[in-house]
């Protein structure tokens, strides 16, 4: 897995996984509407840091994905994205 290990990259992704959870519990209880301003303001603050963490984590694995596409020359080569079929046969979203 180049410089990082297969458990490293596992952490990553749980890390990840576990801030846009809390984002998702953070929007929910927002959208809830029954917080009084201070707890609002400091969960809106909460999910402004989750969101730019998630958007950055994001966009380093937009980049690993772009190194590993490219050709020999360095020339980005799109591929066609093909879901994955659940199994029924039916794409997964």
């Amino acid at each position: 897995m180049g410089r990082y290990s297969r458990k490293t990259a596992s952490m990553a992704e749980e890390k990840f996984e576990k801030a846009l959870s809390r984002l998702e519990g953070i929007v929910s209880k927002l959208e809830g509407g029954d917080l009084d301003l201070e707890v609002s303001l400091k969960l809106f603050e909460e999910g402004i840091h989750l969101s730019r963490f998630c958007s950055q984590k994001l966009d380093e694995a937009e980049k690993k994905i772009e190194i590993l596409l490219k050709d020999r020359e360095g020339v980005l080569k799109p591929h066609p994205f093909e879901p994955e079929e659940d199994i029924k046969g039916k794409t997964t979203e």
